[in-house]
């Protein structure tokens, strides 16, 4: 695939009008994207600096598309390891330096490694996880004493410091950041509708949280337990809750992500009918500014 094949944009509504379609065509698997792109084209911060958004297109066709936001990080939909390469080379050539890559694993793995053959730059593995579509949802047993409520306004600071609690678990530092910064619009958490699982006298003890309806496809996250108030299946309670709201409201797909190394959690989505559907991975890049054009490692 030559490099040229991938055209480029800054226009997010150009991009929408041409790529749109794709995205919406596989909504679990093109989560991110379209939450992200979504979100590109609802902001637009003054001084946020452009955001860069890509199509692959052959015989009309789109097959894949990238973007790259201000802050640097590269979203990629499913990519072989030659346009991976076609893309690396388009952006290497036009000077483009993303902080970081999250796509789905093979994706990222192949953009990872033609990223490094082209400008040098090494590769880190910051984020590996999988990916849940709800299947039929099936309330947990036993069930919690209590009720999902949405988060009122005046519980703004207790979501806030939820997040910021559930970031520093999972080892999120661009999102603490920040939120440390009082730049919540632009965090993760900035579009997304809050609910809290209640106990009986109302007191919050568990968190989650759904992106809006965008393609059909509704993303639950995050979900947080406080470790005070966990063992007790507010978490399970609150995830289900969320789930059935989202199709209540017309989403298709409902998914999630899950760390690996959290087996707990992993069996709990499995338990409400949510279903593996793919790996996803990220990684960090450091730049060698010496680097002399040759094949790194």
């Amino acid at each position: 695939m030559l490099p040229d094949h991938w055209h480029l944009t800054t226009d997010v509504e150009d991009f929408l009008t041409r790529a749109g379609d794709l995205l919406r065509s596989r909504p679990a698997l093109h989560t991110t994207p379209l939450t992200d792109v979504e979100k590109l084209r609802q902001l637009r911060l003054p001084g946020a600096g452009p955001c860069v958004l890509g199509r692959l297109e052959t015989g009309g066709e789109v097959r894949a598309v990238c973007y790259l936001t201000p802050r640097g990080r590269l979203g990629l939909t499913p990519l072989t390891p030659d346009d991976a390469g076609a893309l690396a080379a388009r952006l290497a050539a036009d000077g483009h330096s993303p902080a970081q890559v999250v796509a789905d694993q093979d994706t990222a793995d192949a953009f990872a490694s033609a990223w490094r053959k082209h400008t040098g730059a090494t590769p880190e593995l910051f984020w590996h996880t999988h990916l849940y579509r709800l299947g039929t949802l099936t309330p947990p047993r036993p069930h919690p004493e209590g009720r999902a409520q949405a988060a009122g306004a005046a519980e703004r600071d207790l979501v806030v410091d939820w997040c910021r609690e559930f970031c520093v678990e999972v080892g999120e530092q661009p999102s603490i950041d920040l939120i440390d910064a009082g730049d919540w619009t632009r965090s993760r958490f900035g579009d997304r509708h809050f609910t809290f699982w209640r106990t009986q006298d109302g007191t919050p003890v568990s968190m989650a949280a759904v992106t809006p309806v965008t393609g059909g496809m509704v993303r639950v996250d995050p979900v947080y337990t406080p470790a005070r108030h966990r063992g007790h299946g507010h978490a399970g309670a609150v995830t289900a809750a969320v789930s059935r709201a989202a199709l209540h409201a017309g989403a298709t797909d409902v998914v999630l992500y899950a760390d690996p190394a959290n087996p707990t959690s992993n069996a709990l989505y499995q338990r409400l009918g949510y279903v593996r559907l793919t790996d996803c991975a990220g990684y960090r890049f450091t730049y060698d500014f010496g680097y002399d054009g040759q094949t790194a490692g």
